[in-house]
């Protein structure tokens, strides 16, 4: 992740000098020109992390990048999903999120959405956290929410596939039993891949049974965006 941060800002201080020395840039505003540099980056992590997901990376934070509109309508897009992240951040105290782009990785662990060993039930635990991203998503309908399922690495990976498939399906069932559109979300079963600890100790697979939110924008924002950039 360093190596991606370092690509980056290599990618905006480059551009940033280009529109610097530019008769046209200095006619843009700063929205403008910090979209700009904006997409370069984002195009940057894309490349670099497309690659990394090709090879079995993250699935979910896949989903965030491929999301990108770019240009100054992203840049509008990435400011409404600045105010969501910060709100969920707010909700979910402890919770990680990661804005990526233009759109939202959120990873639901051991402390918010757990599940037992070899269940798929939503604990009272993760209804109760749950229940305090509802308003946030209630606020911004405008988002599409997908939701990966994991598991630990006990039993085979064909069951471990179904359980984990089960697990993002509970959580958008009890989603849209609290009055959010089906429509939004997107159900993934991943198994036991992408752990984000040791499948060796009990702590470790509690870890590993886990869900995750890839957060984008809908056609609709995407269209809202356009039109108020001007496109």
């Amino acid at each position: 992740m360093k190596k991606v941060k370092i690509y980056v800002l290599v990618g905006a201080v480059a551009l940033s000098s280009l529109l610097g020395s530019c008769e046209a840039a200095k006619n843009t505003n700063k929205t403008q020109r910090g979209a700009a540099i904006g997409a370069v980056g984002g195009a940057v992590i894309g490349g670099i992390l497309g690659n990394n997901i090709g090879k079995g990376g993250n699935t979910a934070l896949g989903a965030v990048i491929g999301g990108v509109v770019g240009g100054v309508a992203g840049g509008l897009i990435g400011n409404k999903m600045d105010k969501q992240a910060r709100e969920i951040k707010e909700a979910l105290p402890g919770v990680e999120v990661q804005r990526v782009g233009e759109g939202i990785h959120l990873v639901l662990g051991e402390n918010s959405v757990n599940f037992d060993f070899n269940k798929s039930n939503l604990t009272a635990t993760a209804k109760q956290n749950l229940d305090k991203l509802v308003p946030v998503f209630k606020e911004y309908p405008d988002t599409n929410i997908q939701i990966f399922g994991y598991t630990d690495s006990k039993g085979s990976d064909e069951y471990n596939l179904s359980l984990s498939e089960q697990r993002s399906a509970a959580v958008k069932n009890y989603l849209a039993s609290k009055g959010l559109v089906a429509s939004r979300f997107k159900t993934v079963g991943m198994g036991e891949a992408d752990p984000v600890a040791d499948n060796e100790t009990d702590a470790g697979r509690s870890k590993n049974r886990r869900v995750e939110f890839a957060i984008t924008a809908n056609e609709k924002m995407v269209q809202d965006a356009k039109k108020e950039a001007g496109n």
